[in-house]
């Protein structure tokens, strides 16, 4: 059973979203009510924590089993001695998961109260303790030391400086407050630290502040995305062919593109990269309306449509900066038919040089219909989709219990929600491309 209710979203983006959720191509395929059902259990799913945080090891610096060794001792640490399991993936061996315990239902909620932002307050789902510029409000006589109730404010109605509030708060667990009231809201602006230690937060998730800084790294989605870029034995033989003697990867760097002007429209290849790549990965910036837990969104649907003219831009200088033979990952972390499905049909379409090719690792599954590819080409993507498992309330009866593969199982299904499509170009287009 769900201990939050669905993310909150604005009525125009929550309408636009189950548009594309029950198109007509998914209606066909099943049934209005099942389609209605999976989109009313992704938004809850959204608004919780996914089951397992997911770390990747710098596998430069240590071994796996080393660092794994490390981190169990530091879990024991933060965890007062409760045994958690670190669990490394099979098929990405450099990527250790941490099992989320919870919701626990039975923490004592205390008077003394402190309210942060809702992205704060997303924070602490996922194991952040609560820094000082995410308090909105605080309780009148609120000490260091005292066991402080903190909410989450998803609406943001709450006033800053506020001694009590009544609207819509959720409930995010207890902590002991490093500060007094008076020392936060003192007026100084640059005020930073740990305002709120949570110590019974209602999920039980690892902080990584300041964690083995030099060997890991916190990894929202399970898969990691150059691995699907990397495997690149065709690529290899395609290079050969084309006479090419070596193999340059470009990570595409949106942000930098967007400052230096290079998706303004104009023709000729961006000026500060070389003139073209065997392998380029287009991590684009999107709506980011996969992340999770996300309990509440205040974009309008105008922001969260603006997204993809802007990746189709990005779309055509990664597929003028790619060598013939070479590869394309295109990934975002949303779920909008628009931003995934849409933008595959239209790259498609728009550059006959471009055909979809199969992954590796396949985890995720395939795409979703409605964006009118055939049911051979959804096969090739990867769309991550939180809502294909049920909610799980996981307690350490239940890790102690539970079988390595179950686990896996779930760590690969109850992600963030994700996409991933891989292109290989198969021979140059010269031909000026419509962005509208």
């Amino acid at each position: 059973m769900p201990i939050f209710h669905k993310i909150s979203l604005r009525p125009e983006v929550e309408n636009y979203l189950k548009q594309s959720f029950l198109n007509k191509e998914v209606v066909s395929a099943s049934s209005k009510q099942e389609a209605e059902r999976k989109f009313e259990a992704l938004l809850i799913r959204l608004a919780h924590p996914p089951s397992f945080t997911t770390v990747r090891v710098n596998t430069h610096l240590a071994s796996v089993e080393y660092v794994r060794d490390l981190l169990l001792e530091e879990l024991q640490k933060q965890f007062r001695g409760l045994r958690v399991p670190v669990l490394q993936h099979p098929t990405l061996p450099d990527v250790l998961l941490i099992p989320v315990t919870g919701p626990r239902r039975n923490i004592e909620r205390r008077q003394c109260e402190v309210i942060v932002g809702a992205q704060c307050g997303n924070a602490v789902l996922r194991g952040a303790h609560v820094y000082v510029p995410g308090i909105v409000s605080a309780s009148k006589f609120m000490k260091a030391g005292d066991v402080i109730s903190v909410y989450s404010d998803i609406k943001g109605k709450c006033k800053k400086g506020a001694k009590e509030f009544d609207g819509t708060k959720v409930f995010l667990g207890n902590g002991i407050s490093e500060l007094s009231r008076k020392d936060i809201f003192n007026g100084i602006p640059d005020l930073k630290g740990i305002g709120i230690r949570m110590t019974e937060p209602i999920y039980l998730s690892p902080s990584f502040d300041n964690v083995l800084p030099s060997y890991l790294f916190l990894q929202g989605e399970v898969i990691a995305l150059d691995k699907v870029l990397n495997k690149v034995e065709k690529l290899k033989q395609n290079a050969s062919l084309l006479g090419l003697h070596s193999i340059r990867a470009f990570c595409f760097d949106a942000t930098k593109a967007l400052k230096l002007g290079v998706i303004d429209g104009t023709e000729g290849t961006p000026p500060f990269l070389p003139e073209s790549f065997d392998r380029i990965l287009l991590d684009a910036p999107c709506s980011g309306m996969g992340q999770r837990p996300n309990m509440a969104c205040t974009w309008t649907l105008k922001e969260v449509t603006s997204y993809q003219p802007l990746q189709r831009k990005l779309l055509n200088v990664a597929v003028r900066l790619l060598k013939p033979g070479g590869v394309l990952v295109y990934s975002t972390c949303t779920v909008t038919l628009a931003e995934n499905e849409e933008q595959v049909a239209w790259a498609l379409t728009t550059f006959p040089c471009l055909q979809l090719q199969p992954q590796e690792p396949q985890i995720g599954g395939e795409g979703m219909m409605g964006a009118g590819l055939a049911p051979e080409q959804l096969k090739l993507l990867q769309r991550f989709d939180p809502s294909v498992v049920p909610l799980q309330d996981m307690d350490t009866d239940c890790l102690s219990d539970a079988k390595k593969e179950d686990m896996i199982w779930l760590a690969n299904k109850d992600c963030i929600g994700f996409f991933i499509a891989k292109f290989i170009k198969y021979k140059s287009t010269e031909e000026k491309v419509s962005w509208k």
